[in-house]
């Protein structure tokens, strides 16, 4: 994140550079000599006032710009911004050097959250800061107090991350206290709730009957009932109902959640965590276009960017979905200027048709799965262009590379995403061949390795294999089985355009009133820039 030079020479700014340098150095004599600070911490951190809203956590200080960077602390926190968090909360300290809550704030924004367990490297900066705010304790209200004594159950001084469950255990049961305690502060249940999902699995699907499920829930419930607006409880509760049978649960806080931290690019894009999981495609594609134009506003200090790979991953999935092509395109290729790669902008040129432009690509990725990710694409693109010797050589070799790699992509087995891809291209080759049953048998054998795949945010995949064995049953004359697909991947993926298509082709051909599926096609269709000859190109 980058700020402007009218930022960085600030009279605040200086001041505060000045009293960063002294605790730096306060720090490293007098608790822990050894800690060591990312580079960004040798810039002055400055405030960003309205860019971050208008939320408020008073603190024992007379300092009114400590209190400013406390609460840009937790602002920055509640976004996930966890660098910019830390940096925040020793600008609130440097500004009040006798600030216990200030350093508590510190040591809070170095531990373990949601995306991510504490390292080894932020371990002695947490410890560090927790040790200073139990030499300033004095200074702190009782509410205060209690929250620095909290964290001594959460950091030690020997950090060791894979026995870290037994902090977490102790410090969600500390919170406990501390939120039945003080049952009208709805961030200390905020703290309390964060607390109880770091017990949980990140990834994977949740059971609403699953009793620590329920739990979390209600803490967060509990929280939105109060203040529905809360950005830190909103944000952990699209997380916490996103993989559940009702994501839906979350959609009346994550209406006010984009706009809760403005200049947040992670809070902005949130709300698309629950919009495409309800299939409302172009709800999540704005989402993600505000949260992209924040991570480029970071480079004049107007937002701040946090995981804009994500931000434009999202949105180019949500694009796809909702046959908004020239979004889905568009994100694609900025993020293959951002990670080097390349292969969702391949991908999103075969979703789309665009096979010309797809057999000029050149991208080289070097892991298995970006690999072949581009490989299909240039293969798929030349069969339809009319080479199918290119087409025929890639499918043998993805498909073999399907029985033989060990790759991951993010969090998934690599065979599955290689296989769904492989049995696409086989379908396509025999279609072409006239083969159509051969062609649907690659197609099923595409929808095995999909559905192994598993839950994540978002999909690996923009389309689904699905909505190429719905149009092989339906050139088979099978619209009965043709339907079946298309309703089983609108259970997975709601209203989205291709399978509404064919479920609506479908019901027609079967001599049914196909008007509902029309309906909510045509609704769909408003946001899709796409023309629809069928469920694949």
């Amino acid at each position: 994140m980058s700020f402007s030079s009218k930022q960085l020479s600030s009279p605040k700014s200086v001041a505060s550079a000045l009293c960063c340098a002294a605790v730096f150095t306060l720090i490293g004599s007098s608790v822990a000599a050894e800690v060591s600070y990312p580079d960004e911490f040798a810039t002055p951190m400055p405030l960003l006032g309205d860019v971050l809203g208008d939320f408020h956590y008073p603190i024992s200080s007379q300092s009114e710009l400590a209190q400013q960077y406390f609460d840009q602390g937790i602002k920055m926190m509640y976004s996930y911004a966890k660098v910019e968090a830390s940096r925040s909360f020793r600008e609130a300290h440097a500004a009040d050097p006798e600030c216990a809550i200030c350093y508590w704030g510190e040591a809070w924004s170095w531990g373990s959250y949601l995306n991510g367990a504490m390292t080894t490297a932020e371990a002695p900066r947490a410890y560090a800061a927790l040790t200073k705010a139990l030499e300033l304790i004095d200074n702190a209200s009782e509410k205060e107090a209690d929250l620095i004594h909290a964290l001594e159950a959460r950091y030690i001084e020997n950090y060791d991350p894979a026995t870290r469950r037994t902090q977490d255990q102790a410090y969600a049961d500390a919170m406990a206290a501390i939120s039945r305690k003080y049952p009208d502060d709805l961030d200390i249940a905020t703290f309390y709730a964060d607390a109880l999902f770091l017990l949980e699995e990140r990834r994977g699907y949740r059971r609403l009957d699953d009793p620590n499920v329920i739990r979390l829930h209600g803490v967060l419930e509990g929280i939105l009932a109060q203040d529905i607006k809360h950005p830190g409880a909103c944000h952990l509760y699209v997380h916490a109902t996103e993989s559940t049978p009702s994501p839906e649960l979350a959609a009346t806080c994550a209406e006010f959640l984009g706009a809760s931290i403005p200049g947040a690019s992670h809070i902005n894009h949130m709300p698309s965590h629950t919009w495409n999981e309800m299939g409302l495609w172009e709800k999540a594609v704005r989402s993600n276009i505000i949260a992209w134009h924040s991570d480029q506003k970071a480079a004049v200090g107007q937002g701040v960017a946090i995981y804009p790979t994500h931000n434009l991953t999202m949105l180019y999935y949500a694009a796809s979905m909702g046959g908004a092509g020239a979004s889905a395109i568009q994100a694609a290729k900025d993020l293959a200027k951002l990670d080097k790669n390349g292969a969702q902008h391949a991908m999103a040129l075969v979703r789309f048709g665009r096979f010309d432009e797809a057999v000029e690509l050149n991208y080289s990725p070097k892991d298995d799965v970006s690999r072949a990710m581009v490989d299909f694409s240039k293969a798929y693109s030349s069969l339809k262009l009319g080479d199918k010797a290119v087409a025929i050589e890639t499918a043998e070799e993805l498909t073999e590379l399907a029985e033989t790699t060990t790759a991951r992509f993010r969090f998934h087995e690599g065979n599955n995403i290689i296989g769904t891809l492989a049995g696409i291209l086989e379908g396509e080759i025999a279609w072409e061949n006239g083969n159509l049953e051969g062609a649907a048998e690659a197609f099923r054998r595409a929808t095995r390795y999909y559905d192994s795949i598993n839950y994540d945010e978002p999909e690996p995949l923009p389309f689904s294999p699905r909505h190429w064995l719905g149009a092989a049953y339906i050139a088979l004359g099978a619209y009965d089985a043709a339907l079946a697909e298309f309703e089983l991947d609108l259970d997975d993926h709601p209203h989205n355009v291709w399978s509404l298509h064919g479920a609506k082709e479908a019901v027609s051909k079967m001599g049914r009133d196909a008007s509902a599926y029309a309906d909510e096609l045509q609704q769909a269709m408003d946001f899709s820039d796409v023309w629809l000859p069928n469920t694949k190109f």
